[in-house]
C-alpha cells in the first residue's frame, strides 16, 4: 500500500488487522507529523485510543490502564483534549493557533473561523502555550469537538 493509499483508506477497517500500536502511532505521524512512545490500545466500537507507559509494576484493579488519547475515525484519527496535550508540543503539522477571542468561543463550544481555506481534516488546537484538543477544519472553519460537559461557561 503507497502512502496516499494509506491516507485515503478508512483506518477504522484497520483496527483489528493492525497492532494498536503500530497503527495509532502511523496515524499521529501521517497527521501530526510526531507520535508519543506509548502503548495505545484501540477498545470498544467506537475505537476509542487509551495510551499510557509501561510501567515494571504489575496495576490490578477494576479499571483498564491508561487514558483516554483519541478516537480512530472513519478519515483519520482524533486527539482527546488529554491527547492534545502529549502531541502537540512536538507537532510539526496541522496545529492551529487561536488568538484570545476565538479559543473563549471554542472553548464555549462554539465552531470558529480560521483564515486557511484549504486546511482540511484533524487538526490540534492552541492557545498561547495550551493545547484545546482537536477540531475538525473544513472550509474555513473549525468544527468543534469539546464535549459538552467540558466546555466553558464563558461570556461572549
Amino acid at each position: 500500500m503507497s502512502g496516499e493509499d494509506k491516507m485515503t483508506a478508512n483506518p477504522r477497517e484497520e483496527v483489528g488487522k493492525a497492532n494498536n500500536t503500530e497503527l495509532v502511532k502511523r496515524l499521529l505521524i501521517e497527521n501530526y507529523g510526531y507520535a508519543p512512545d506509548l502503548v495505545y490500545e484501540i477498545r470498544g466500537r467506537y475505537h476509542k485510543v487509551y495510551a499510557w507507559k509501561p510501567c515494571i509494576f504489575e496495576v490490578k484493579g477494576p479499571d483498564r490502564q491508561g487514558v483516554y488519547f483519541a478516537r480512530i475515525e472513519s478519515d483519520g484519527i482524533r486527539l482527546s483534549i488529554e491527547g492534545s496535550f502529549l502531541v502537540g508540543p512536538k507537532a510539526t503539522k496541522n496545529v492551529v493557533e487561536l488568538d484570545d477571542e476565538r479559543a473563549r468561543r471554542y472553548l464555549a463550544g462554539e465552531s470558529v473561523e480560521i483564515g486557511d481555506r484549504e486546511l482540511h481534516g484533524w487538526v490540534i488546537v492552541k492557545w498561547r502555550s495550551y493545547f484545546l484538543g482537536s477540531a475538525k477544519a473544513k472550509e474555513g472553519r473549525l468544527i468543534n469537538y469539546v464535549p459538552g460537559d467540558r466546555r466553558l461557561r464563558v461570556e461572549l
